[in-house]
């Protein structure tokens, strides 16, 4: 047993923290040799007497000998090292097919440890961890925190990339290239009053070969996947900081584990863990043809539009080949009540029935905004049912900043009532489908409200899922065909919720990258034609890149105003606007046309072909139609591009957008010259009877 003493700082700043920056904690590499292997002959976990691990993919050695697992006591001492004393093999098959598991046991005075290695033939190098501790001792222990499956990623010369789950305030991107100094702790609670949640896997990842952790519990739970850039390489881990007094004789078993070992991005680990989950219940629904209509939205109007100006422009919007029309923010009198705004609608609901009526004669789907468990104060709903609100330890209500609103608890059952009731009013009304938009929506802080009677407080987190669900289903079984989009405005989407949605959008991008690595990341998360929206092309860059719309298979979207700009809008408008010119009513209609002529969102996303840290110019592939579709990127490029993935035959290549021929190829693999600027479409066809079916 090895327990090495921890700084005053690391002590104070928890278990991932820790992981990140003290050398001290569970980090010391010990030079054994490997007394026993276990692999699949892909992913090969090396281990050594103390039960520390080396990780390899095929020949590959991707880490030292160090310890992979490590609980943090009372006292602050670490213990990291188990004298392995047995170990057995036996065949299993279950939810996820056949495989073969390996049961390795270790002692360390007061402690047995566990550790379960289990391989499956459906997921080749990937390994399924269970791992327990049991107090072996005659007095209480306390455990402060623990860590698993944590390991460095040996340096390469081209450096690192990282994909974190978790959710931030400044939105920040979900894939970044590892730096000197970079470090995440990746908290799958909440790391603002109203930012938390997200999808409970990271990656780290070389030119050559990466690694991936992440949990597959069936339920969220409130853990840490910190990342961290050191001299020596990537370190990456599971972990936790929450305390435990384990009894003697008591066993902690740490959430279902899995690492995995790939070549190139994070979509193959995100395809995996979705595969996974989907074979233990958690699973997007069946997707409805409406998901996939591009959409026109009135937030270019900002909260103070009129009806006139929203059916106005919703006329030029269906001219040009949308079909979606969004009635955002500001038909309420406030989030909480959603009383209908008497000054736009004086006749109340009739006002309202009429209006998704126009939109539907108009020849568009009527869609509608709503921000769920967002109350603001002074409201109907707080004076007459405080009882709604999640509070915290201190009897505090916890903040929704960008309405000056309170969080409702999803577990709270008179709470899911309420909203299920507003859902049935808005498809009443003749709203086809519903825009659940907020920051709050992905993940939300336990709670403490005595009047829940929570079993724990931790079920108002675990149990958002269950709510997004029961809305869900409210709405499907009055149209089969509602669109239940949920927008978490800049959070790292939280995968437990997806069985709750059918369509989601990038989520207030920052930036075209941001829109690209969302819609690869979903891809992987909810299935290769996944209903991605690229959300308003007005938050693009240049405010009109539809190529990255159209590009990585998203949904088109915009907020365009017309005839003219808005006069007050909610948000800042962009340089030259927002209105619909002749000059953009051109650009627009032409890629709304080549979106309905392909539909590539329809079509299968093929994203384990290209790297989106290390390919340059950056590459996506599409097979749709019968057809490849590559899509490259970048500020300007003049070289080769590579196009991967055709089938065997020849292929006359098109450019995607101007139509212009590009010559001629042969698969599976072609290299073709090309110079460009932002981006650059090429269609291949197949010209000898193969297809890319």
């Amino acid at each position: 047993m090895s327990q090495f003493r921890i700084s005053r700082r690391s002590a104070l700043t928890g278990a991932a923290a820790m992981f990140l920056s003290s050398p001290g904690f569970a980090r010391v590499a010990i030079k054994d040799a490997p007394i026993t292997k276990v692999s699949d002959g892909v992913l090969t976990i090396e281990f050594d007497s103390g039960l520390h691990s080396r990780i390899s993919r095929g020949g590959t050695v991707l880490t030292a000998m160090e310890p992979g697992e490590a609980i943090r006591l009372g006292d602050q001492r670490v213990v990291d090292r188990f004298l392995l004393l047995d170990q057995t093999r036996e065949a299993v098959s279950g939810a996820h097919g056949p495989g073969h598991v390996h049961h390795l046991r270790g002692g360390a005075d007061w402690l047995e440890k566990r550790i379960s290695v289990t391989f499956l033939d459906r997921y080749p190098g990937l390994a399924l961890l269970d791992i327990t501790y049991r107090n072996t001792g005659a007095a209480p222990l306390e455990i402060l925190g623990w860590q698993a499956a944590t390991h460095d990623l040996l340096a390469h010369p081209e450096g690192a990339w990282s994909f974190s789950g978790a959710s931030y305030p400044d939105r920040r991107d979900w894939v970044q290239k590892v730096a000197p100094g970079f470090g995440q702790r990746n908290f799958m609670g909440m790391n603002a009053s109203d930012y938390g949640g997200g999808t409970p896997v990271a990656v780290v990842w070389r030119r050559d070969a990466g690694i991936a952790v992440g949990h597959i519990d069936t339920v969220p739970r409130l853990v840490s996947l910190p990342v961290g850039g050191q001299p020596t390489g990537t370190r990456i881990a599971i972990a936790s900081d929450t305390a435990t007094l384990l009894a003697p004789g008591a066993t902690l078993a740490l959430p279902p584990v899995f690492l995995m070992v790939q070549q190139g991005d994070h979509f193959r680990p995100l395809d995996a863990y979705r595969r996974l989950m989907a074979e233990r219940g958690i699973a997007a629904p069946a997707i409805p043809e409406p998901s996939y209509a591009p959409v026109w939205c009135a937030w270019g109007y900002g909260r103070d539009f009129t009806t006139t100006e929203v059916l106005t422009a919703m006329g030029k919007a269906k001219a040009i080949g949308l079909e979606w029309a969004v009635l955002d923010d500001g038909w309420q009198t406030s989030e909480g009540d959603w009383k209908l705004n008497p000054a736009k609608f004086p006749r109340g609901d009739a006002d309202m029935k009429a209006f998704a009526g126009a939109i539907k004669a108009g020849g568009m789907r009527p869609r509608l905004w709503l921000a769920p468990l967002a109350a603001d104060p002074g409201t109907d709903l707080l004076r007459d049912h405080p009882d709604m609100l999640l509070l915290d330890q201190n009897g505090a209500a916890q903040n929704v900043s960008f309405w000056d609103a309170f969080t409702l608890c999803p577990a709270y059952p008179p709470v899911v009532e309420y909203f299920r009731g507003q859902i049935r009013r808005i498809l009443g009304w003749g709203f086809e489908g519903l825009k659940l938009d907020g920051q709050h929506l992905n993940g939300v802080a336990p709670c403490y409200n005595p009047a829940h009677n929570h079993a724990r407080p931790e079920e108002s987190y675990e149990k958002l899922q269950d709510f997004w669900k029961a809305l869900y289903d409210e709405a499907i079984s009055i149209n089969p065909q509602a669109v239940m989009e949920i927008c978490p405005c800049g959070d790292s989407f939280a995968f437990h919720n997806i069985p709750g949605m059918n369509h989601t959008p990038a989520s207030d991008p920052t930036s075209s990258w941001q829109i690209r690595l969302k819609g690869k990341s979903f891809k992987a998360m909810m299935g290769p034609s996944a209903p991605f929206a690229g959300d308003h092309v007005e938050l693009s860059d240049r405010h009109n890149d539809f190529a990255t719309h159209y590009g990585i298979g998203a949904i088109l979207s915009t907020k365009f105003t017309w005839p003219n700009d808005p006069v007050n809008t909610t948000d800042p408008l962009p340089p030259g606007g927002i209105a619909l010119n002749p000059e953009k009513e051109a650009l627009w209609r032409k890629w709304i046309a080549l979106y309905h002529a392909n539909m590539l969102p329809k079509g299968e996303y093929l994203g384990a072909l290209y790297d989106i840290g290390f390919d340059k110019p950056e590459g996506h592939a599409i097979r749709a139609g019968g057809q490849m579709h590559y899509a490259f990127y970048a500020d300007r490029w003049s070289g080769p591009v590579a196009l991967r993935g055709l089938p065997p035959g020849r292929h006359r290549l098109t450019d995607g957008f101007t139509g212009q021929p590009l010559g001629t190829v042969s698969g599976p693999e072609a290299t073709i010259p090309a110079r460009f600027e932002h981006f650059l479409l090429v269609q291949a066809t197949p010209i000898d009877g193969k297809t890319a079916a």
